[in-house]
């Protein structure tokens, strides 16, 4: 019998009009990619010797004095293969400080980015002057090859899906983040078939995606958007080029949701991108939030070894004091979610 459960039938893909309702329930969605200054990377926040819920309060505090209503968080599965049981009680910890300032999660399981062979225990200190030094790929490389089939990674995928499947607290499983990043490419397509397989064998009352990142990765990108519920894409362009890439994925008939955008040198602000996005009715949410251990104020590929502040910031809002990096930034975000009446 367990076997049996094991192979559900999966669920199908939301139709366009499921898809349509859903969105249409939330108000216009605008939030960040949230990691506590305090961690380093996914680990950091979520084992729980470096569990941090006073900073996260804090931080989410900040993040609804300007009308944010969704964070999108990077989890990590060997935070949970370490005590799977505190993983989930952390999760809904940081579900009920997050609910309690008015704002829905977007959990996203794993991820193709940054350093390839992550580890629990102590996570590294932060290099000066290095954008994202010690965030962890999820599982890893060649990790996420190796495992495409791992028994380990679909207990881990279907026991917090189920665990948190009927939860209204969180908006969206956002099931791989940048599938085909750093040099993968098609190597990482069997683990995100399975990822979609394996959730929606748990078939969640919350949409499921992974977001399109790369126009040249066309066979993720075909899957991706085949079987998403909901369209979610990341798109750092500036705004003329980002309004075409909604006008196009406006194609797909679904809702569309921006999980990463805004750096200010390559002219994707706040003050550009922000209002074509309400206009066009998308999800708004941005790369970095309060300035910390991960050195997002840098940019990708210009390491700043001497640690010393960019002229102008790359990712990130606020200051830890609350302090915005810029007033006219966080005073636009209020006007556009209405915060500021």
């Amino acid at each position: 019998m367990k076997l049996a459960a094991q192979q559900k039938t999966p669920a199908k893909v939301w139709s366009q009009e499921k898809a349509k309702t859903w969105y249409a329930q939330n108000q216009w969605l605008v939030g960040a990619d949230f990691i506590p200054s305090t961690a380093i990377n996914q680990l950091e926040m979520w084992q729980a010797d470096t569990f941090d819920p006073k900073t996260i309060d804090t931080e989410l505090g900040y993040a609804q004095g300007i009308g944010m209503n969704v964070m999108r968080v990077f989890l990590h599965h060997l935070a949970w293969q370490q005590d799977p049981e505190g993983f989930k009680k952390r999760m809904d910890q940081y579900l009920a400080i997050s609910s309690k300032h008015g704002i829905k999660t977007m959990f996203v399981f794993f991820d193709d980015c940054w350093n390839k062979v992550p580890k629990t225990g102590k996570q590294p200190e932060p290099k000066p002057g290095i954008h994202n030094s010690g965030w962890m790929q999820d599982p890893g490389q060649p990790a996420s090859e190796e495992m495409a089939n791992s028994p380990v990674l679909q207990k881990y995928v279907k026991d917090v899906l189920t665990r948190f499947k009927a939860d209204k607290r969180v908006l969206l499983w956002d099931l791989y983040n940048e599938p085909g990043n750093s040099g993968k490419g098609n190597k990482s397509l069997p683990l995100l078939k399975n990822t979609f397989k394996w959730a929606k064998e748990v078939d969640p009352s919350q949409p499921v995606s992974a977001g399109l990142w790369d126009w040249n990765l066309e066979d993720l990108n075909r899957f991706q958007a085949a079987n998403s519920d909901v369209i979610t894409y990341h798109d750092y362009s500036p705004v003329a080029d980002h309004l075409k890439t909604v006008q196009f994925l406006k194609i797909t008939g679904r809702p569309l949701i921006c999980t990463e955008y805004m750096a200010r040198p390559r002219n994707s602000t706040f003050a550009t991108v922000l209002p074509m996005l309400k206009k066009e009715n998308v999800g708004a949410i941005n790369w970095g939030f309060v300035t910390g251990k991960t050195n997002t104020i840098y940019a990708w590929d210009t390491p700043m070894p001497d640690g010393s502040q960019p002229k102008l910031w790359f990712h990130d809002i606020f200051h830890k004091d609350g302090t915005p990096y810029k007033s006219e930034e966080t005073d636009l975000i209020k006007s556009l979610t209405g915060r500021g009446k």
